[in-house]
């Protein structure tokens, strides 16, 4: 992952509105949680060296597979990913799947999400599949202002599983990642993270 061109500090930049501060956290949680593959070797990518069954990989896949279908219900259209993936099995890599693969499908799906958003109101309504037993039953939709909100939650969420397994795998955390990603020179509040170099 370079990231000079689409470079990105550790907070959220300045918005100018309700729907321009949705998609900046949105697409600030989704880089902070690509972050926690940088430089991982193939096998780390898939490691479960902590108490968790989840890799560094099977958590960024499944973020952007449950983005991918919450699009999906928002614009009341069949899966754009349909197969094998089923919510359980998101968090399984592909034999030969790479990190970059992943990052690709990540980027494609942070795409449709911004058409859609460009396109439809904040109150768009976004029906609520009461067949859910975690989803509310006395309400009949979301809007896609919630859909947006728990799309940063979801994501948010993951990216702590994300941090705890590759501080698991390298010692590597989220400001020395962004650091060495970035190409931030050494300085008093962190050291970039290096392979193989022990963090400090």
């Amino acid at each position: 992952m370079t990231t000079k061109e689409n470079e990105m500090p550790g907070h959220t930049r300045p918005v100018s509105d309700e729907r321009d501060g949705l998609m900046a956290f949105l697409e600030q949680r989704r880089y902070l949680l690509k972050l926690t593959g940088y430089g991982l070797t193939p096998e780390q990518l898939r490691a479960t060296p902590s108490a968790s069954e989840l890799s560094v990989g099977g958590v960024i896949k499944h973020c952007a597979y449950t983005e991918a279908g919450w699009i999906d219900t928002v614009l009341r259209r069949p899966m754009s990913y349909p197969g094998k993936h089923d919510w359980d099995q998101h968090f399984d890599l592909d034999e030969g799947e790479t990190l970059e693969d992943i990052l690709a499908f990540t980027d494609r799906v942070a795409a449709e999400t911004a058409r859609a958003v460009a396109e439809l109101d904040l109150d768009h309504q976004v029906p609520i599949d009461k067949s859910v037993p975690w989803n509310p039953q006395e309400y009949d939709h979301w809007t896609l202002r919630w859909v947006l909100l728990h799309l940063i939650e979801e994501i948010a969420h993951h990216t702590g599983h994300a941090d705890i397994i590759r501080q698991s795998v390298d010692g590597a955390t989220a400001y020395t990642l962004m650091a060495a990603a970035e190409g931030w020179p050494a300085n008093g509040f962190v050291t970039p993270w290096k392979p193989g170099v022990p963090a400090s």
